[in-house]
């Protein structure tokens, strides 16, 4: 099973310390995933405009194809101006809305209020579930607050949850395998 490590932003250190802490915990824990990565800041993506995959850069289409081969995603991103980044909204813009369908989604994400935590709710969310994917209900919102100065997460309360939603996502995981294989709906369905 195939688990890729999103970084949905192309500035900050916050999301990748997260996602480091997740990948530490895959490791240490008991879970048999191949592990990949997808930081949007290590790629040029190209603005998504409904042409076919093939015709963009090579760093689109790989960020398309991992997208596509994940069997699960965890998302960790900042949050901006009260909304998610329009980088990680263009990658979401990119891909077909079956790429993610059945296929467990954790959110984890940070920013320097603490009501940031409703762009979750209240966008993200709901593009997720447009997608039809299985999105764990136990995501984390980190504050600035809860990293040290030199971006080490300290917050004790925040690294637990960040475990429990793993170990959610571990068993929509297994719930996952059973949802894909058992659709027989057909493509009428989005």
């Amino acid at each position: 099973m195939n688990i890729l490590l999103i970084n949905g932003t192309v500035t900050g250190e916050k999301p990748k310390v997260l996602l480091r802490e997740i990948e530490q915990y895959l490791n240490e824990g008991s879970y048999s995933y191949e592990v990949n990565q997808l930081s949007l800041d290590q790629l040029t993506l190209e603005l998504a405009d409904g042409r076919s995959k093939e015709s963009y850069n090579e760093d689109t289409q790989e960020a398309i194809a991992k997208m596509e081969a994940a069997d699960g995603y965890i998302i960790a991103t900042s949050i901006f101006q009260g909304s998610i980044p329009g980088s990680f909204k263009n990658l979401l813009d990119l891909i077909s809305p079956k790429t993610m369908r059945y296929k467990p989604v954790s959110v984890i994400a940070n920013g320097g209020t603490f009501q940031h935590h409703l762009v979750i709710e209240n966008q993200l969310k709901p593009i997720l579930s447009y997608f039809r994917s299985l999105i764990t209900p136990n995501y984390v919102y980190a504050h600035s607050e809860h990293f040290s100065s030199t971006n080490e997460l300290i917050n004790e309360d925040v690294i637990s949850r960040l475990k429990e939603m793993l170990r959610i996502f571990n068993l929509y995981m297994k719930m996952s395998v059973e949802a894909r294989e058992g659709n027989n709906f057909g493509n009428e369905f989005y």
